[in-house]
This record gives structure tokens, sequence and C-alpha cells, in this order.
């Protein structure tokens, strides 16, 4: 297949993909903001050129014959300040991937490569939760707990391009091991995976709390997620404690991020957005009682995400016209 035609006038669409460790999402952007089509597809997270090859697909099929002015692609991981390679996906098998000059090269597209709590951040500042604000902190919290910082109303990334890695703040020292390397992580203590190691803890106690999870499965180790948020939903008590574990942990590291940036909302996306209030109760409480001179002041607002599922690759999207249209 040949190279994909480039609008050199104007931004006509923009294609973008969000890389997750086990689906690749697409989407099509128009001009007028409008998703004009999207596409899920597995993602083949331990072959690299196997993921490469598929990126480069979905992006030809989402153009299909289009005049398309720039593709973002956004990956969990490190990504260099050029916003060009992947210097480090711990998920996906790439260690330095030149990732922007293969796809330019194959394209014949402008191509910006962003992380991937990133671009979902600068998706829910531009058109969902956060619009309207200068400055919004993002937490996504998943598989693991990915963050995104805009700042008078401009995507920060630090000075070497991996800001807002919220997640491998240390939270707890000599805490919990870590895929980084590290101990203590954010995201040992407050993400979805989280969650479910203590649900399964909880189900193999003799605690009567676990009781009920105990109840779903033969063998607590294989208890899932989708089975926790069954209890969470059910009004467990025991899986409404472990939530309540986790929003705390949350809210006490909020309150040392609100008091380094000062954001005017933060915007709780990933997985576990579904919970609501459930999650964000607790965990504005203890953000409160965390927050240094709390009651003196300006309160922000705690909310969901409002794109979810599509904020990384509408994001990735709306990234790749900014640049464009910035050249």
């Amino acid at each position: 297949m040949g190279k994909l035609a480039v609008s050199r006038t104007k931004i006509m669409y923009s294609v973008g993909i969000d890389i997750g460790g086990t689906k690749i999402a697409g989407v099509l952007l128009d001009s007028h903001d409008q998703v004009l089509a999207s596409e899920k597809i597995p993602t083949p997270a331990t072959d690299p050129e196997a993921l490469f090859d598929a990126v480069l697909e979905l992006v030809r099929k989402l153009a299909d014959s289009r005049e398309v002015a720039a593709v973002g692609v956004a990956a969990a991981g490190f990504i260099d300040s050029n916003r060009s390679e992947v210097i480090y996906a711990p998920n996906l098998s790439w260690r330095n991937e030149p990732l922007k000059a293969k796809l330019e090269s194959k394209l014949g597209l402008p191509v910006v490569i962003e992380n991937d709590a990133n671009a979902a951040g600068w998706a829910e500042y531009r058109f969902g939760a956060g619009r309207g604000t200068k400055n919004m902190v993002m937490l996504t919290l998943g598989t693991g707990v990915g963050g995104a910082i805009v700042a008078d109303g401009k995507l920060y990334r630090g000075g070497f391009g991996i800001g807002a890695e919220f997640g491998h703040m240390r939270f707890v020292p000599d805490g919990r091991e870590c895929g980084c390397g590290q101990r203590g992580c954010l995201e040992q203590y407050g993400s979805g995976t989280a969650l479910l190691n203590s649900a399964r803890e909880l189900a193999a106690s003799d605690s009567p709390q676990g009781a009920y999870l105990r109840s779903l499965v033969s063998d607590p180790a294989s208890l899932t997620g989708q089975q926790v948020y069954q209890a969470i939903q059910e009004a467990d008590e025991g899986a409404i404690g472990l939530v309540e574990d986790l929003a705390t942990d949350l809210g006490k590291a909020l309150a040392s991020i609100v008091a380094l940036l000062d954001p005017e909302i933060v915007v709780i996306g990933g997985g576990l957005s579904v919970l609501g209030e459930i999650l964000l109760a607790p965990m504005h409480r203890s953000y409160l009682e965390n927050l240094p001179a709390s009651g003196f002041r300006p309160e922000l607002r705690l909310v969901t995400a409002e794109l979810v599922n599509d904020a990384g690759s509408v994001g990735a999207a709306d990234l790749a016209r900014e640049f464009f249209a910035s050249r």
C-alpha cells in the first residue's frame, strides 16, 4: 500500500491511535472535532515488529483514502522530549523505539508520539471534564496509575518529556515491589491491579469481610476484576472497605499533588472511574484531611472523566492536529 495523501492547506482529518497492553484503539477526527470512525484491535504486545505493523495498518484503515493531515500515537511508557521515540514501554516490549521516524517513512505523514495518560488528559481538558479550565490534573486508575498535567492551558511534559508519572511517586518507604524497579510506588496501592490483589488476599483470608468474595470463586487467586466490581455494586462490606482503603491512599497522594501544582480540577479516569462516588467520596475526604492549610485554600473540583474509553485516541488525534498547525 502506498503513502497516504497529505493536506498542505488546512487540517482535514487526523488519526489518533492509543496503544494499550491488550488492545489498540484508533479514531478518525475531523476539523469540527467529530469522531468519524473508530476501530479496536488486539495488541501483539510481545512482538515489537508485529505491533508496529498493527499500528500502521490501523492508521491506513482509518484514513481510508481521506486527506489526513497528521497522526498521533499514544503509548504507555516514557516518550522523549521530541515526541518521537518510545524510550521505555514496559508492557509493549519497546526500548528506545524510533516510532515517529518509522511511521513517517511508511505513511508520508507528520506523526507525533505521546504518552497515553498525557493524551487522555489532553482530551479531557479539551473536550471532556476539564474544558473551560486552565490548570488541570488527571489521574488514570487502571492496570497502573498514570497522570497528566495541564498548566496554564498547555500540556506539561517536563524537561526530558517524561513528567507527570504520578504512579511512580514513592508512596510507602520500602513498600510493595513495583515493575519500575522501585518499592512503594503509588500504583501499587492506588490502581485497579492493587484493588484486585487486595481482594484476592481478603478472599484467601479467614476474615468474615471476605466471605462474599470467597463465595464467588473456588480459588481466591482466580478472582477477577469483574467479580470484585460485582461485589462493590452489591454493597458487599468487604469489597467496599477495600475501595475505601484505596481511595484513602489516593487522597493522601492527591493532597501532595495539589500542594505542588494547585490545579482547579482533578479528573479521575481509567477503569476505576466507573465506581463514581463510591471512590470519589472517600478520596475527597482523605484529600481534605491531608491537605496543607486545609480549609484556607480555594476548593478544587474532583470529578470522573467524561470520555473514558476514547480519551487516549481522541487526545492523540487532537495533539497531532495541534502539531501540524504549529508547523
